[in-house]
């Protein structure tokens, strides 16, 4: 199968080359009432989300089971590991330098004029064109960690002041059941200063929980989760079954597709039309010298994707490729009274819409 496969990460911020420019294209004297324009070819674009995960053990993790109880919960190394979250399957067209039309109207047509796409593709005939707005990417998620003692509240002098590690995991052991206590105490109203209202409660409470949770935390450890989209894209130009669209690595997360330390991602791609005679050369060319309005009649295509087995994807989409060349007749165009607006989907190459 003949491909091209690219990858790259979707940046927080948008891109202004996120979102289609378009030029408008006057048919006039000055260009012979002719306007040149490509056919899309489809571009399959997956994307990727990919959750980072980053533990780190707390230093006292050893003492998790003999002073809290924890005997699994609790990080016992640093570590970072990578897990796939879902994916996304988009259409995108690149011109396609094969099917290279010149449209001619007709001298004394009304509002002779055509929308492209900066990279030549054709988006409307007589009509206005609005690109849809560029759609900001998924932001980036991550939980907070536990911060670093001595920094933080809850460490008493007590426990900074303890000598060996073991010393230290017993005081702070200690302030946690304290910090409890006092959380309870108050909640029941047996603590001797209650605080004077319901949000100053609140407040206090919060507090007491957030120095449990860092306290804690130099036992069980912390894990943070950050967030990541990537796109994978790949342009067909036929079937293909068991095709490598990436590498994933528990530990590095995204790699090539000839990185041997992940395991393979694989895309099945299947036509979904019955299978058509190669259009001859002398009708095409019979077409194309009537001066027709080339479109594509995209096909669908069965898109599934698999990692270690396991059905990651599974989706219908539309694939130029896999379709046919139609044509429209000059003459629609000839009308003055009721001029012709065509709506093309630059993505397919595909008529949206046709309005008089």
């Amino acid at each position: 199968m003949k491909y091209l496969i690219f990858i790259f990460c979707i940046l927080a911020a948008v891109s202004t080359e996120g979102q289609t420019r378009v030029t408008k294209k006057i048919a006039s004297k000055a260009n012979n009432y002719g306007i040149t324009y490509s056919l899309p070819k489809t571009t399959l674009v997956v994307n990727v989300e990919v959750v980072k995960t980053t533990a780190k053990a707390g230093p006292f993790f050893r003492y998790a089971e003999k002073y809290l109880g924890v005997k699994n919960a609790a990080v016992t190394e640093d570590k970072v590991s990578y897990s796939l979250g879902k994916l996304h399957l988009e259409n995108k067209g690149i011109p396609d330098p094969d099917n290279t039309y010149t449209v001619e109207f007709k001298a004394g047509t009304v509002a002779p004029y055509v929308y492209l796409t900066d990279d030549g593709r054709i988006c409307t005939i007589n009509a206005e064109y609005n690109p849809p707005a560029a759609a900001l990417p998924p932001p980036e998620s991550s939980s907070p960690t536990a911060s670093a003692a001595g920094n933080s509240p809850g460490f008493t002098e007590e426990l900074l002041m303890a000598g060996s590690v073991a010393r230290q995991a017993e005081v702070a052991a200690k302030q946690i059941y304290r910090i409890r206590e006092s959380r309870m105490n108050i909640l029941t109203g047996e603590a001797d200063n209650l605080p004077p209202d319901g949000e100053a409660m609140k407040l206090v409470i919060q507090q007491l929980e957030q120095q449990e949770k860092t306290l804690v935390a130099l036992f069980t450890g912390t894990s943070e989760r950050e967030t990541g989209y990537y796109d994978v894209g790949i342009t067909p130009y036929e079937a293909t079954e068991n095709e490598i669209l990436f590498r994933f690595s528990d530990r590095l997360g995204i790699v090539d597709a000839d990185d041997l330390s992940g395991a393979p991602v694989y895309l099945n791609l299947k036509s979904l039309e019955p299978p058509v005679a190669p259009e001859p050369e002398a009708a095409k060319n019979s077409k194309n010298a009537a001066k027709g309005i080339a479109y594509i009649v995209p096909g669908r295509a069965l898109a599934e994707i698999y990692l270690n087995r396991k059905l990651l994807l599974k989706e219908e989409t539309l694939v130029s490729q896999f379709g046919r060349i139609e044509y429209l007749a000059p003459t629609m165009f000839e009308d003055r009274k009721n001029p012709i607006k065509v709506y093309f989907a630059p993505e397919t190459g595909s008529i949206k819409q046709i309005i008089q």
